[in-house]
């Protein structure tokens, strides 16, 4: 399990995302923050786990199980309807990224600030790696960040190491399971 980024020119500098090795540390962290957000892109809709399953099934079973909201990117959103999930909102990548800068938005309009991020799915990585130093270097007052993501990105509080799809799958059923047994307690 690499704990470097995906995509090796880039620096992230002096301060590195935490690895997760174990994925009860995501459903712990999910547990103790106050108002979590869940941010979903396309990705979560196009990637195929080999057995007709997809990342958005674990979105969903995570979301529903902890009661997080959901923020779609755009076009994801009628993946999410297909499965009969309605997110809580869905924008631009490049908009959520904005939105959770700021310590006065909460995207169910209750309890601002978001306090922990969940993020999953979005674009390209590049992409993502820039969203996530956007939220490194102006939201690191009030959110901290994870990313549930198949690869490893630095500029978050916490990330997944660059993992082979069987891994990643086992990673989001363990999470979406202790959140399950959690909500049932």
């Amino acid at each position: 399990m690499a704990a470097e980024p995906w995509q090796k020119y880039e620096i992230p500098g002096p301060t590195k995302a935490v690895v997760i090795t174990k994925p009860e540390v995501v459903s712990a962290l999910v547990t103790r923050a106050k108002n979590p957000i869940l941010v979903a892109g396309f990705k979560t809709a196009e990637i195929d786990f080999g057995n007709g399953k997809k990342p958005i099934d674990y979105v969903i079973r995570i979301a529903k199980a902890a009661n997080i909201p959901v923020v779609a990117t755009a076009h994801t959103v009628s993946e999410f309807l297909k499965r009969d999930f309605k997110p809580t909102a869905w924008m631009s990548a490049m908009d959520i990224g904005n939105r959770l800068t700021d310590p006065t938005w909460s995207v169910t309009g209750k309890n601002p600030p978001h306090d922990l991020a969940l993020i999953i799915g979005i674009s390209h990585y590049y992409m993502s790696w820039l969203i996530m130093s956007g939220l490194k270097s102006f939201a690191y007052k009030h959110l901290k960040t994870v990313s549930i993501d198949q690869y490893y990105y630095p500029h978050c509080n916490w990330s997944f190491p660059n993992l082979s799809l069987k891994d990643w799958e086992k990673n989001l059923t363990a999470i979406a399971e202790n959140l399950e047994k959690g909500r049932k307690k």
